[in-house]
């Protein structure tokens, strides 16, 4: 935080370049002010008059001392108070007339006071206040009611008042500082957290796509090997599903790697995600793999489109256990897919009635990531996934995805 002193700014930024510099010029003004102001009788018909008394040689010697004293508050700002104490208490019962040497223990008080603690603070500008009055109207030359005596009282006491406050005028902008500070770090915290989200939603749909389609092309390689002497058209048919295959695996790869583009990069992705509206072609895939899959989709008669993020969520939630299926479920399996939209839910269930685990190798620690990935997106979302055997054989993946 930065204060505009529009002309001033550069005078300021010299005195903060230069303490030592800027103390002696304040103790110079200081001497200056006190050597006149020794002059002036303050008792004269009409206010204070000039050139009616002169000091002596003793105040002035201790009016010089108290201003070279100043020059050193900044670094040793007790003993300074200490020092110009002694000297004021010394003017106070030697020096006749009385020269304004206290004026040098006011500045040193007004230091102290805006450098440390408020207790602190007003413990010593008591026990000064409380000195210095007491000693002038005790021992000093004039008499104990004076105006001088309650002058040295009520300067004293506006010095430590005013050093106090500015102390905490600083100590206040320096904690809107650090408060500014600290919510700027917060937001960069809060970047770097939502990347980070970015960054796993993007990395489980790269597992997902990579898995499903690698899969098919896996299955129909094995089926084109398989056939390819005894009859060449199936085994070209599955050729072909696999050139389909791949290419859009490699669509979708571009696309979801393209999601890390920055916004004026060139060919960003522009297809939109993919969702329930291609369920038949993603179940279309599977079929042509070998995997027989009865879909039942019932959404409600009202006709509203799903949120994008559920949508997208369910799509994956059923490409991944289709793959899964493909993949561990054994052969001669079938599998069977549910959408259901259910108050303000939508329900997914992916049923196969294969002997093996559709996902054992993820749920056993053998390396995937399927089913962390289908919880993360439904738990994500508010929902929840689960998944495990079904009674009498076969496996069950149960996803609830919050419309809201």
């Amino acid at each position: 935080m930065t204060t505009d002193l529009g002309p001033f700014a550069p005078t300021r930024h010299w005195m903060r370049s230069h303490p030592l510099a800027t103390d002696a010029v304040l103790a110079l003004g200081a001497l200056v002010s006190m050597v006149v102001g020794s002059f002036a009788d303050p008792h004269g018909p009409h206010g204070p008059t000039f050139g009616t008394q002169t000091p002596e040689p003793l105040s002035l010697l201790l009016m010089v001392l108290g201003a070279a004293a100043l020059v050193f508050r900044r670094r040793h700002t007790r003993t300074v108070l200490a020092v110009t104490i002694g000297l004021c208490l010394l003017e106070l019962t030697t020096g006749e007339p009385r020269a304004p040497v206290a004026m040098s223990t006011v500045i040193a008080l007004y230091t102290l006071a805006s450098r440390t603690d408020r207790p602190t603070t007003w413990r010593i500008a008591l026990l000064t206040m409380a000195g210095l009055t007491g000693v002038a109207m005790l021992a000093g030359p004039l008499p104990w009611y004076a105006q001088e005596n309650i002058g040295i009282f009520a300067w004293t006491g506006m010095a430590a008042a005013a050093g106090d406050a500015v102390r905490s005028r600083r100590a206040f902008i320096d904690a809107i500082r650090e408060r500014a500070e600290r919510a700027e770090r917060t937001r960069e915290e809060e970047a770097r957290r939502r990347v980070a989200e970015e960054r796993l939603r993007i990395a489980r749909d790269l597992h997902d796509v990579v898995a499903h389609h690698i899969a098919l092309v896996n299955v129909q390689a094995g089926v084109a090997a398989h056939v390819m002497d005894k009859r060449p058209d199936q085994a070209k048919e599955a050729l072909a599903h696999v050139r389909d295959a791949s290419r859009s695996a490699l669509n979708e790869l571009r696309a979801t790697v393209g999601l890390l583009r920055q916004s004026g990069d060139p060919e960003a992705p522009t297809e939109p995600a993919p969702g329930l509206a291609v369920l038949d072609e993603l179940v279309g895939t599977f079929r042509h793999a070998g995997l027989p899959v009865k879909v039942m989709v019932e959404l409600g008669r009202d006709g509203d489109p799903l949120p994008a993020a559920v949508d997208l969520a369910a799509y994956r939630v059923i490409q991944e256990a289709l793959t899964n299926v493909r993949k561990h479920a054994g052969p001669e399996v079938r599998a069977e897919v549910s959408v259901v939209r259910v108050g303000a839910s939508v329900e997914v269930t992916v049923l196969d009635d294969g002997g093996a685990s559709a996902a054992g190798e993820d749920e056993g620690g053998g390396g995937g990531h399927g089913l962390l990935g289908m919880r993360e997106r439904a738990t994500a979302l508010g929902g929840s996934c689960s998944a495990g055997p079904r009674f009498g054989g076969g496996y069950r993946v149960h996803a609830v995805l919050p419309m809201t």
